[in-house]
């Protein structure tokens, strides 16, 4: 059976609308995952404005996971990494004492095309949240495959199911990107288990998860596809209670109250390949 259930909110980010379903009022994190948007599915056309951009903005305490189905996205950090992100293709962003980067459609504002992907935040465990931060690109081919009879997927980060993925991730957890076919059994790893549905039907004893929604497992739920289903499979081992305020993580409100001051009083250094304007705290 389902623990929970929680609907998607939509979120508008200027040309992009997001929908998120963590941190929620009754639900603030599953495992370390602490924030979970849904971007898109979006068809934009050639001459995007640069107002659809993320502007550069800061993060601590945490670590973010780029996942793409369709599109393209310009990663720049002030730890001095440029890196397009691709689909099927991993980029763990660790922010831990504090970072800054942007998010660029500078293809699509070029020629046109898609935007469809996932963006979580993973809070940073007691005794790392102030580690140094850094950025680690993970190439298709070198992420960890299922490929068995009516599953298939990606293992994105952490370890379960007999996989184990080569992002360096901070404390034991699970991120996988699944294509169940119709009747195939969802397999669930041990600890605090979530699916989010993009596409399809999951049907967990009398209750069925539609694409928007995100299920927490009780233990020994048993979940099944009720027709062809793409979904994201997460969890692991809690890391103790964490405050959000706006793009900072921390066990700690004095530091969130730190962060926030550094950053409207200009202490948080830039990305130095696009350090010419940034987001404003709100």
């Amino acid at each position: 059976m389902l623990q929970q259930v929680i609907d998607q909110r939509r979120h508008s980010l200027g040309q992009l609308e997001v929908g998120r379903v963590l941190p929620h009022r009754s639900r603030r994190m599953v495992g370390p995952f602490v924030f979970f948007d849904h971007m898109g599915p979006v068809q934009w056309a050639a001459g995007l404005p640069r107002e659809a951009d993320i502007r550069p903005h800061p993060h601590i305490g945490l670590a973010t996971i780029s996942w793409l189905f369709e599109g393209w996205m310009m990663h720049r950090d002030s730890v001095g990494s440029e890196q397009p992100i691709l689909p099927g293709e991993v980029n763990w962003m660790t922010a831990g004492s504090g970072i800054t980067h942007s998010e660029r459609f500078e293809q699509q504002r070029a020629q046109g095309g898609p935007l469809h992907g996932i963006q979580t935040w993973v809070a940073l465990p007691d005794g790392q949240e102030e580690i140094a931060p850094s950025f680690d690109h993970i190439d298709a081919a070198d992420v960890p495959l299922i490929d068995e009879p009516g599953l298939r997927g990606r293992l994105i980060a952490g370890s379960a199911l007999g996989l184990r993925s080569p992002v360096p991730v901070h404390s034991p957890l699970f991120y996988f990107h699944l294509e169940l076919a119709p009747g195939q059994v969802l397999p669930l790893p041990p600890g605090e288990v979530a699916a989010y549905v993009v596409a399809g039907a999951l049907a967990v004893g009398s209750q069925t998860l539609q694409p928007g929604q995100l299920g927490v497992f009780a233990p020994g739920a048993q979940a099944r596809a009720s027709e062809p289903t793409t979904l994201m499979l997460f969890g692991g081992e809690p890391v103790g209670e964490r405050f959000v305020d706006w793009n900072f993580v921390s066990s700690s409100r004095e530091r969130i109250e730190q962060a926030k001051a550094d950053w409207r009083a200009g202490r948080m250094k830039l990305p130095d390949a696009d350090d010419q304007e940034f987001i404003p705290l709100p």
